[in-house]
């Protein structure tokens, strides 16, 4: 006897009899219904409703403040250049919805990747901050904090409005060595 055999044979002992059930002659389910996106939908409706009923004055969304940075020992020129749009941007990452910890990170990572991949001119994305209420714009806060404390930051500016304006920012990198 082979030890399948004897595995089969301890098998049944262990389940002791059975008894086949009977078929059923019912007819098979019918498909399912294609999953549907219910959490997007929802928040696509809260979006608009949110629009709807906050008045924005057209022209306070491209009056906020405007940040710019630029690394000493730079010439004042690469500013001017960035903030007049003559880099073409390589990459982007958008920061809505996110919390100031995941943001952090993002950010972080985000940088480092794109010096590694040699994308030297970036756009982040950190919103207006309309709805932070008092607080202000957070994420755009946290993005200027960071960006000044990085030593491979040249220089960044608001974006030109086409690029985002104010909710956005345009970065320069220093080349990885």
């Amino acid at each position: 006897m082979s030890a399948d055999d004897e595995d089969a044979r301890l098998f049944r002992a262990a389940i002791g009899r059975v008894r086949e059930l009977p078929r059923s002659e019912s007819a098979p389910r019918p498909n399912q219904p294609e999953p549907a996106a219910e959490q997007f939908r929802r928040d696509e409706a809260r979006v608009k409703d949110e629009l709807l009923s906050h008045p924005i004055e057209a022209g306070a969304i491209e009056l906020g403040e405007e940040i710019n940075h630029l690394k000493q020992g730079q010439p004042a020129r690469l500013l001017q250049q960035l903030r007049r749009g003559r880099f073409s941007v390589q990459a982007e990452i958008d920061l809505h919805e996110m919390s100031v910890a995941v943001a952090r990170s993002a950010i972080g990572q985000f940088l480092d990747d794109c010096r590694r991949h040699h994308e030297l001119c970036v756009r982040i994305v950190h919103g207006k901050g309309l709805r932070s209420k008092a607080r202000g714009p957070v994420l755009k806060q946290l993005t200027d904090s960071l960006l000044r404390r990085r030593g491979d930051v040249l220089a960044f500016a608001s974006a030109r409005p086409a690029q985002g304006g104010t909710g956005a920012v345009i970065v320069l990198l220093q080349r990885a060595d």
